[in-house]
């Protein structure tokens, strides 16, 4: 299995060198650019080609998909998603940090485990809370089409494995400058110390800092497997990603190619989120190949221990408040 799936993969990124860009074709009705920031590899191309492939197939090529990867069409998400509000760029997939910045809503998939697990993630994105938070971005020139995924977010350190709450403590740890994540850390008995992902490496190898956190997919393609020892699945937050396009594209299209781009996203946001599982699944057994030592902790005393920021923070959320509580009591 894991070899047909690393077949497919190979086949998919071959395909993608021809599919990706290039010049609209004499026959198409309608060229429309999808930006994102990361190379082709990674399981957020793998759903743009498959929306690409969907969205031509099914309106015979009168609707054209181009996509440029890896930061072509801006200098990271954040500038991408700007270009769909100013008009400069048709469509996105990537994540959904840089939409806290304008829709403080989203801030939400900040707190530490907010969801149980998998099944959790997509009973509520899938559903009418995902619904209703995508429609959040419409009044700010952006129409939310489908939910993609990162993954959990998880723990490395060159310290010592992390097999409960005690093993956290005092391990500098790089995090984001998002002051939620910093006092979840703070709880967990952990130092947090927010720095550019540009100097991780280097700060890793030097010992300027014990450990980084991020998805699975991150953590390997990274090769931060050169410069840290242990990797423990806490599995702290996820993070969420979506494909999207220019509100204003989108009214302009005639309605039975906006159903179209509505279904087909869907659909390549299912299979996404399945190259995202499956590389996750591979990652860690290649991780364990290179020498990290791989752990499971307990989440619950995580959980429980880190539970203060829901009380810290909840004022600052406004009626997100709302939300929040029934994302945690929803049930997959």
């Amino acid at each position: 299995m894991k070899c047909r799936f690393k077949a497919v993969l190979f086949v998919a990124f071959l395909l993608s060198a021809v599919l990706f860009a290039g010049t609209a074709s004499a026959e198409a009705k309608f060229v429309l650019k999808l930006g994102h920031a990361v190379p082709v590899e990674n399981a957020y191309h793998h759903g743009a080609v498959r929306f690409k492939e969907l969205v031509e197939e099914r309106t015979k090529g009168d609707v054209q998909i181009d996509i440029f990867p890896n930061n072509q069409l801006g200098t990271g998400e954040r500038d991408i998603l700007e270009g769909l509000q100013l008009g400069t760029i048709d469509m996105y997939v990537g994540s959904t940090g840089p939409v806290g910045g304008f829709e403080k809503r989203f801030l939400i998939f900040d707190f530490p485990f907010l969801f149980k697990d998998k099944a959790h993630v997509y009973g509520v994105l899938d559903g009418e809370i995902g619904r209703h938070i995508l429609g959040l971005l419409e009044p700010k020139g952006i129409r939310g089409l489908a939910w993609m995924e990162n993954g959990f977010r998880n723990l490395t350190n060159s310290k010592r494995p992390v097999n409960e709450l005690k093993d956290i403590a005092e391990l500098k740890i790089r995090t984001q400058e998002n002051k939620v994540h910093m006092a979840m850390w703070r709880l967990l008995g952990a130092d947090p110390t927010p720095m550019a992902w540009s100097e991780v490496f280097t700060a890793l190898q030097q010992g300027t800092i014990d450990g980084q956190e991020n998805p699975v997919p991150v953590i390997y393609t990274s090769k931060l497997f050169e410069v840290q020892k242990h990797l423990a699945l806490t599995r702290h937050v996820f993070s969420p990603a979506m494909i999207a396009i220019a509100q204003p594209v989108f009214a302009s299209l005639p309605e039975e190619y906006r159903e179209v781009l509505a279904a087909a996203a869907q659909e390549a946001a299912l299979y996404q989120r399945e190259v995202c599982d499956k590389m996750e699944q591979e990652y860690v057994e290649t991780l364990k190949k290179n020498g990290m030592e791989v752990t499971t902790p307990d989440i619950e005393p995580l959980r429980e221990a880190s539970g203060k920021v829901y009380e810290d923070f909840r004022g600052e959320l406004g009626d997100a408040a709302e939300l929040l509580d029934k994302i945690v009591n929803s049930k997959p």
